[in-house]
């Protein structure tokens, strides 16, 4: 039988990775990409070492010839795409009398643009058979802008927005659309190196586990479509909201 794939767009080290793994441990193809494949060797090995399957694909999801070429591969040779998860973040502060237009269009060509061309591209094929979930991954900038982030925040609104008529749309044709707002900070490499005091919080379960987050996403997947989930979003029992 052909095993089920799941997708994870921006399979970075922490959050994209940990979901890679779940996706995995729970009978599904890890399909997983970044612009450089070399960087998601560490994550292949891991899955595979623990008796998964895991493709490392190079990819750039600004780029629509990209896109329909990685898609095309995944469904010609691998198996169906059951999963997609969006999960590109392009968090660079900067601001807004110092932001130069061509970053803000790069910020909003990694975090929306791309989300719309591969969850085009994927719901093509999932609408075919009926089925299929698709989760973008949200940030606190998604429901509020704050000082700094006027390009990240213009971008995760419009990425909220995507999701929403995507939802609406796909919904009724047996496609879960889903939204996940990730409202803290994250227990990664980035956050330990420039936030010290932020990072020694995980020690109280104040920051997020990316193992925490994957398994959210695999328990709204795994939801019957009498009972979908939207939007869900997920922060630390501390952190204010």
């Amino acid at each position: 039988m052909v095993q089920p794939v799941a997708l994870v767009v921006g399979a970075g080290d922490a959050t994209g990775g940990a979901i890679a793994r779940r996706f995995a441990a729970g009978g599904y193809v890890a399909c997983v990409t970044r612009r450089d494949a070399d960087k998601l060797a560490a994550l292949r090995q891991a899955i595979e070492g623990a008796g998964g399957r895991c493709h490392a694909f190079g990819s750039d999801a600004r780029k629509e010839d990209e896109v329909v070429a990685l898609v095309d591969t995944i469904e010609r040779d691998i198996g169906p795409i059951e999963v997609l998860v969006f999960n590109i973040g392009a968090n660079v502060p900067c601001s807004v009398l110092e932001e130069s237009a061509r970053k803000y269009f790069k910020i909003w060509e990694m975090a929306c643009f791309g989300g719309f061309l591969n969850g085009r591209e994927v719901a093509r094929r999932m609408v075919a058979r009926g089925r299929g979930t698709i989760i973008f991954t949200g940030a606190t900038a998604s429901l509020r802008g704050g000082a700094g982030f006027a390009a990240f925040a213009g971008a995760k609104h419009a990425l909220r927005a995507l999701a929403q008529s995507m939802a609406r749309e796909l919904g009724p044709r047996g496609i879960h659309v889903a939204h996940c707002v990730i409202d803290g900070a994250i227990d990664t490499a980035f956050i330990r190196e420039h936030f010290p005091e932020r990072y020694a919080l995980r020690q109280q379960d104040g920051i997020l586990k990316p193992d925490s987050i994957a398994e959210a996403y695999w328990m709204l997947h795994r939801q019957p479509s009498d009972a979908w989930t939207h939007e869900l979003d997920l922060r630390p029992y501390m952190e204010k909201f």
